[in-house]
């Protein structure tokens, strides 16, 4: 069984990783691992109180398929985990690597931006990080774009996060996009 790991940080996204959560365990088998800073528990923006698997320092990509990082608060707060070392990890072992929101600043800081198509909450966001050199490479659209086995979003994107990340882990289907159309029905 695949195995994808799921970074969150204390005041993360409550919606920016559910659905890719539900929908690979509950319709693909893919095990979703929570990771956290030290294993410690987190709790969401909402209020969900979480029990991580794991620390992310101790996340061996071998193990999994990819990385994702949910936003949320702590991202621009000051609090924010140092997940350099992680992602190049991943990345070193051809493992996807995915930003949702706030989470694409660990991505920029780490530098997994400066060379390949992505976008995040908007370019001046990414700005913020001061070794961030991917402005030419920054796509300003509203869905997840994905580009050498980097997945971006910004929060407002959660369902094209998820689509993105199950075709690139394999799992593009008819399916997936009937599923994705159905899901955004609503705004339409």
């Amino acid at each position: 069984m695949k195995q994808l790991a799921i970074v969150l940080t204390e005041g993360f996204a409550d919606w920016e990783c559910a659905p890719l959560m539900g929908t690979a365990k509950g319709h693909l088998g893919i095990e979703c691992v929570v990771a956290s800073p030290s294993g410690a528990g987190v709790t969401s923006m909402g209020g969900l109180a979480t029990i991580p698997a794991v620390a992310v320092e101790d996340l061996d990509p071998i193990e999994f398929a990819g990385v994702v990082i949910c936003g949320g608060t702590s991202w621009g707060a000051g609090r924010a985990p140092v997940l350099d070392n992680v992602l190049w990890d991943f990345r070193d072992k051809n493992r996807l690597v995915a930003g949702i929101c706030a989470g694409t600043l660990s991505l920029a800081k780490a530098g997994l931006l400066n060379s390949v198509d992505h976008t995040s909450n908007s370019r001046g966001f990414l700005e913020t990080v001061p070794c961030y050199r991917g402005e030419a490479q920054y796509r300003d659209v509203a869905y997840a774009v994905t580009c050498d086995a980097i997945v971006t979003a910004p929060g407002t994107a959660p369902m094209t996060f998820m689509a993105e990340i199950l075709r690139a882990l394999g799992h593009g289907s008819p399916e997936l996009d009937a599923y994705l159309c159905a899901l955004a029905a609503e705004h339409a």
